[in-house]
């Protein structure tokens, strides 16, 4: 990154107001907020996972008088079902967990499958610390509520009643009522600080043995990149398709335009010169015009500023123009492949401009980082969220954009925000 591109970048920072402290906490509050109903969406398939391991270890043990081997199957599609559900229910709270290919049905190739494997072991984790750490989702605001609230209701408690949610001490004066309280504040920051953490904890094992492992077949390698190639020629057919109308709507209308203007004055030079020079006047400005088009398909092509500032100062001019006040903070080394460049800038642009249009937000933030051989883009925003990259949002050819290079994006946006789009790119360097 040159000098003058961070002096760009600079420039375009300072001028952009700072999170405010009531920023951070809405922000803070919405973390915490996705992290309980992560976790409480995880002890739905962790108590499912509590009855299905009981199940298999009874299987396990009534397999010796061979009893446990007619139940086997069943139990084994049950395992398979679960982690399947699981898949969805990570996905509907971040990136999408890649399913390996269907086990076996035989049971003695299911056994030494790899897949079942882990997700035995998976099993056994999300049955234990996936449950603790879901139960805990759901009482922890509970515990908070009933202590928090507990000066409003403590007088018309039975005397000798429990005052705490920890079940110990009791609440005899308005000290003591007022303790319990600062208790039930103690749990809201608990939730605050610790709920993110947790939900990670606990969606990490999935993530980890649920995905299809390196041991997969090359067969989904060459599907999925035969589905990319086929998204990229489709993206690139209609790309070619949009400068084709650009070009035909409007520039070439305005070419024609100026071409009869033109043979207008021409044959009226002679008997009206001031007709003639109306007409040359106007065929002027339609020539203008045709520029002006021009260079906007030019633009729409590969933006110039790509090429004097970089990705640094061009995405630190997408965030001074966007409507919302917007933050940027970039830190890429080296330059990426020109194409590549091209696909992040015309991602964030995208993005910004359906922040400024649909989401309602007050503030946006624009990450850029360069990681190894792999280029990392965030775009967040602290609108209403609720955004579908399926449903009408314009993001659909993005993402045929970004599978063309065998990248990633992920677009996170429950209802109340904040939204987050996350893109990950080789570099190409």
């Amino acid at each position: 990154m040159t000098a003058s591109t961070r002096e760009a970048g600079d420039e375009a920072v300072a001028a952009i107001p700072r999170e405010s402290a009531k920023d951070i906490a809405l922000r803070t509050l919405r973390a915490a907020a996705r992290a309980v109903a992560q976790l409480a969406s995880g002890l739905n398939t962790a108590a499912r996972a509590v009855l299905l391991t009981l199940w298999l270890a009874l299987t396990a043990v009534t397999s010796v008088v061979g009893v446990g081997l007619l139940m086997a199957p069943a139990a084994l599609r049950a395992l398979h079902s679960l982690a399947g559900r699981e898949r969805d229910r990570l996905a509907r709270w971040g990136p999408e967990v890649a399913a390996p290919e269907p086990p076996p049905t035989r049971l003695r190739a299911a056994l030494a499958d790899p897949t079942t494997h882990r997700e035995l072991r998976w099993l056994v984790r999300h049955s234990t610390v996936g449950a603790l750490l879901g139960a805990a989702g759901v009482l922890l605001p509970v515990l908070a509520v009933r202590d928090t609230a507990f000066p409003l209701y403590w007088t018309f408690m039975p005397a000798n009643t429990t005052a705490t949610s920890l079940g110990v001490g009791s609440a005899h004066t308005w000290p003591d009522a007022l303790a319990v309280a600062l208790l039930g504040i103690g749990w809201i920051a608990i939730i605050l600080g610790l709920t993110p953490g947790m939900a990670r904890l606990q969606s990490g094992p999935g993530r980890l043995l649920l995905a299809a492992g390196p041991d997969v077949d090359l067969s989904l390698r060459v599907v999925e990149l035969t589905a990319t190639r086929a998204a990229a020629l489709d993206a690139h057919a209609t790309e070619l398709r949009r400068i084709e109308r650009s070009l035909h709507d409007g520039a070439q209308n305005r070419l024609v335009s100026v071409a009869v203007l033109l043979g207008a004055a021409r044959r009226m030079v002679a008997r009206d010169p001031e007709g003639a020079d109306e007409l040359l006047e106007r065929a002027q400005s339609a020539a203008e015009q045709a520029l002006a088009e021009l260079r906007t398909v030019a633009r729409g092509i590969l933006p110039p500023v790509l090429a004097d500032r970089g990705l640094a100062g061009a995405l630190s001019g997408l965030a001074a123009d966007c409507a919302v006040p917007c933050r940027i903070d970039v830190d890429v080394p080296a330059r990426c492949a020109a194409s590549v460049e091209a696909t992040a800038y015309f991602v964030v642009a995208e993005a910004l401009t359906n922040i400024a249009k649909h989401s309602g937000a007050r503030h946006a933030t624009i990450t850029a980082r360069g990681s190894g051989d792999r280029l990392l883009l965030r775009v967040e925003d602290d609108g209403r969220g609720g955004a579908d990259a399926e449903g009408g949002s314009g993001l659909t050819g993005i993402r045929r954009r970004i599978a063309a290079h065998d990248g990633g994006l992920t677009l996170t946006s429950p209802p109340g925000g904040p939204t987050v789009l996350a893109v990950d790119l080789p570099c190409g360097m």
